[in-house]
């Protein structure tokens, strides 16, 4: 006797919640100048309040490794360059226009 395969219903799926998009940053700074310090501390208030927990920021110091500068074609410090998500983009100065910075992040329509 011939089986007959029976159709069975698939459950629905439940819609898997997007994954919150991972920010890269990169900054690169020369020393523990006082632009330095200010650039680092500035980036890392826009990313506590525009990207909670969805961030992460290497620093760079380029006294220490000049060499790094040239995989991200850094010509002025301090520089953030975000790598994540993509496409890479790169904001020069202290971070100090946060409207320049969310702009240049992404994370802001110019108006």
């Amino acid at each position: 006797m011939p089986t007959t395969k029976t159709k069975t219903r698939a459950r629905p799926r439940k819609p898997k919640s997007p994954k919150p998009e991972i920010y890269k940053l990169r900054l690169y700074v020369a020393g523990q100048t006082p632009k330095s310090i200010r650039a680092f501390a500035n980036v890392k208030m826009l990313c506590e309040e525009h990207l909670k927990g969805r961030y992460r920021i290497e620093v760079i110091d380029l006294m220490e490794n000049p060499k790094l500068a040239r995989g991200d074609q850094i010509v002025a410090i301090p520089t953030l360059v975000r790598k994540l998500p993509e496409p890479v983009r790169k904001i020069i100065g202290d971070l100090s226009n946060s409207e320049r910075a969310l702009v240049g992040l992404d994370l802001r329509k110019i108006d």
